[in-house]
């Protein structure tokens, strides 16, 4: 029971993303080849309410759910991983219609070949579990 108020929110925003339609795999192609802005507007939008969170949260010191203190430290910046890695996620994006959380919605939704895509995503975590220590951080 103590974990229902986030299925209700989990639910929510499923069917928000279902009837926006991104998670459809037209929206998503739409997309990649540049010829909608839909995908961009939500994405951009998701961005800009992102920037106005985090500066929500460092201006008014909010806590945690566990009461503990935010941490917004700065990272050190390696453009290289973030490129290969945002090379990696989009071509699987392209490749199967769907990056993570809406693999999740269409399965739900009856899209039952996404079994294959959250198993190979699950595999793919895996490899990355074992492989951490080796890959350059």
């Amino acid at each position: 029971m103590k974990y229902l108020k986030f299925l209700i929110v989990g639910t929510f925003f499923g069917i928000v993303l279902s009837k926006s339609e991104v998670i459809s795999w037209y929206r998503i192609y739409e997309m990649f080849h540049f010829k909608s802005f839909h995908m961009y507007g939500v994405i951009g939008s998701a961005v800009v309410l992102g920037i106005i969170s985090v500066q929500i949260i460092k201006r008014q010191k909010l806590k945690t759910i566990d009461g503990g203190e935010m941490d917004f430290t700065p990272k050190r910046l390696s453009y290289y991983r973030y490129l290969i890695g945002g090379i990696i996620f989009g071509m699987g994006w392209a490749l199967t219609g769907a990056c993570p959380g809406p693999m999740f919605i269409l399965l739900g939704k009856g899209v039952t070949v996404m079994i294959v895509v959250l198993i190979s995503g699950i595999l793919g975590t895996l490899a990355y579990g074992m492989l951490r220590d080796k890959l350059p951080h």
